[in-house]
């Protein structure tokens, strides 16, 4: 297991640690009898999220506790301080939990162990907030919120990163799934008078301060079905969009 990754805020450590994961596939191999299967070992990237707390907090996705230890309390908690449909409505939308595990004070957890990879950061105020993919969430230290902002525009339900998004804002360090690794995220920043469009399939977070519009590439019915392009992000302003390009090909 080698750790490659580490950020650490006010008494909360985040590391992420990669394995190799070998087991035997079965394989068509160019032989002399194209019938024969052959078993192969293939190897594949596992990634697991190690949180250290020295008299700190951290919020966890529900369910991925793999193990803890130290002196650590943990109670569930809820996001927002909503009533009980309006937190389903928003976590039907997001497609995170309205709830989160919240454990306090020294010692270690480790969450469970998954082929998907994790990105850490860090935040230092609101200005910093960030409106991520649905289910990107993963975990963040106390000092950072997990609320859901809600577009304007109807057609974001079909943008493919739904109607509502997870927005962090805060201070402290969080982490996100990705479904590419670090490496193959682009960072694309933006000024005033600049816009980017981007796929919504390929959007993994941005600045919250960004001016966005979710709608079709060009207007009018048939262009957009000539176009071939279905619903698109329309950023404005000045801050970051963070984009998976190779996420489809993974």
């Amino acid at each position: 297991m080698v750790p490659v990754q580490e950020e650490n805020r006010e008494g909360v450590t985040m590391r992420i640690h990669r394995f190799v994961e070998k087991r035997p596939v079965l394989r068509t191999l160019p032989t002399q009898d194209p019938a024969v299967l052959h078993y192969v070992t293939e190897k594949t990237d596992i990634h697991q999220l190690e949180i250290i707390l020295q008299n700190g907090a951290t919020l966890v996705e529900p369910g991925a506790l793999q193990y803890m230890f130290g002196q650590l309390q943990a109670e569930v908690i809820r996001h927002e301080n909503k009533g009980f449909l309006a937190r389903a409505v928003s976590s039907a939308g997001t497609g995170e939990s309205a709830y989160a595990t919240k454990y306090t004070g020294v010692g270690t957890i480790w969450c469970e162990p998954s082929r998907k990879h994790f990105i850490l950061a860090t935040m230092d105020a609101d200005v910093d907030a960030l409106i991520l993919d649905d289910k990107a969430f993963y975990a963040c230290s106390a000092g950072i919120s997990l609320t859901s902002h809600r577009h304007n525009s109807v057609a974001g339900v079909l943008s493919g990163s739904g109607l509502m998004q997870p927005k962090l804002a805060g201070r402290g360090v969080f982490a996100v799934e990705s479904p590419v690794p670090v490496e193959e995220v682009q960072t694309v920043e933006l000024s005033h008078g600049q816009e980017l469009v981007a796929d919504g399939d390929i959007m993994l977070m941005y600045s919250a301060a960004l001016t966005v519009e979710i709608g079709p590439l060009v207007r009018g019915l048939r262009n957009a079905i000539r176009s071939g392009e279905g619903l698109v992000y329309r950023f404005r302003g000045n801050g970051t969009v963070w984009l998976t390009p190779t996420a489809k090909i993974s």
